[in-house]
């Protein structure tokens, strides 16, 4: 049985590919594919996390149910997972595996190339 973590709300997901060298450890798989990071508010980041690691110890997989830009429903299987807190509640970061010709990059120019700081206003507003 394959669990899942299902976006009930929001937009479509926003992926970064990610280039770290422990990143390339969680990428063995027979299909050429991608980690990518996306990150989603929850409510219950705890659980969520928790319900990933359960199915992990089990040798099950879990995967990320989304809808897509055009409406079509889509699963990546999530490879690392972990929650941090915000002032909003919580925000869940998962790791997940896309196959190459699931990954569109999204180039963002922004005027401030300088400002290093984070804004949490910048985050998806999507609830599980």
């Amino acid at each position: 049985m394959e669990d899942k973590i299902t976006i009930i709300e929001g937009p479509p997901p926003t992926f970064e590919i990610i280039s770290e060298g422990w990143v390339l450890g969680l990428n063995e798989s027979p299909s050429l594919s991608d980690v990518v990071v996306t990150r989603l508010r929850t409510f219950n980041g705890p659980s969520l996390v928790e319900r990933c690691h359960r199915a992990w110890r089990n040798n099950h997989s879990i995967s990320l149910e989304y809808r897509s830009d055009d409406g079509l429903l889509q699963q990546a299987p999530i490879v690392a997972a972990r929650y941090v807190d915000v002032e909003d509640g919580q925000l869940l970061v998962l790791w997940l595996r896309l196959i190459d010709e699931a990954i569109e990059l999204e180039i963002d120019y922004d005027d401030d190339f300088g400002d290093e700081a984070d804004d949490d206003n910048d985050l998806p507003d999507m609830l599980l």
